[in-house]
């Protein structure tokens, strides 16, 4: 079964977002690090199908047809599954639509052979799926700045959830790359929640 890889390119340190326009766009932007986009685009190629919302899709759509280069190449020729309910046509070339409800569709991808499922965007979309638990590892740059303010994939999120580090890697620019993958049971949190906690067990030992 595939895993679900919610991916975020550029995130603060206040675990904010990077916004189409903003301040901290352009300072993404302005970052030279040879070695993140070799493994940003290593990262990249191991995906099986790129998903996204409608806005996303719509927005990539447009720019990368005509754009060549490694990253390009990785994101028109491999499948490409937009979620939406009004969406009536997906012109970019290895593109369907999935009008469904968003959980069911994910269990369909899921069983399909193939790499991995990467998801990009949007807010909304993402937002989504970590609220329904439907991610199964993040992987997250921070950039080495503060916002004080902006959106997080983790806005909608009503509840204790714990994620697991399984990598972190720091590059020359200060950008730190980091996977978690989600922790479903037998958890900290879970624990908390039943009553349990692991510094309570330690406090009470003799």
């Amino acid at each position: 079964m595939r895993d679900v890889i919610l991916q975020q390119y550029a995130v603060s340190l206040d675990g904010f977002s990077c916004a189409d326009g903003s301040e901290f766009q352009r300072y993404v932007f302005g970052v030279d690090d040879p070695e993140v986009d070799e493994f940003f685009i290593e990262t990249l190629s191991r995906a099986g199908t790129h998903i996204m919302g409608r806005a996303t899709f719509l927005d990539m759509a447009h720019h990368w047809p005509s754009r060549s280069g490694p990253t390009a190449d990785l994101m028109n020729s491999v499948p490409k599954v937009v979620f939406s309910h009004t969406l009536q046509h997906a012109d970019w070339p290895e593109s369907r639509i999935a009008g469904g409800d968003t959980g069911d569709e994910i269990a369909k991808l899921k069983e399909e052979p193939g790499g991995e499922i990467v998801a990009h965007g949007g807010f909304s979309f993402t937002q989504s799926l970590v609220k329904l638990g439907l991610v199964d590892e993040l992987r997250l740059y921070f950039f080495p700045v503060a916002l004080g303010q902006g959106i997080s994939i983790f806005n909608t999120v009503d509840h204790l959830s714990e994620y697991e580090p399984t990598s972190i890697k720091q590059f020359p620019s200060g950008v730190v790359f980091q996977s978690l993958r989600s922790i479903r049971s037998d958890s900290t949190a879970t624990r908390i929640l039943q009553g349990e906690s692991g510094q309570a067990e330690f406090l009470g030992q003799d």
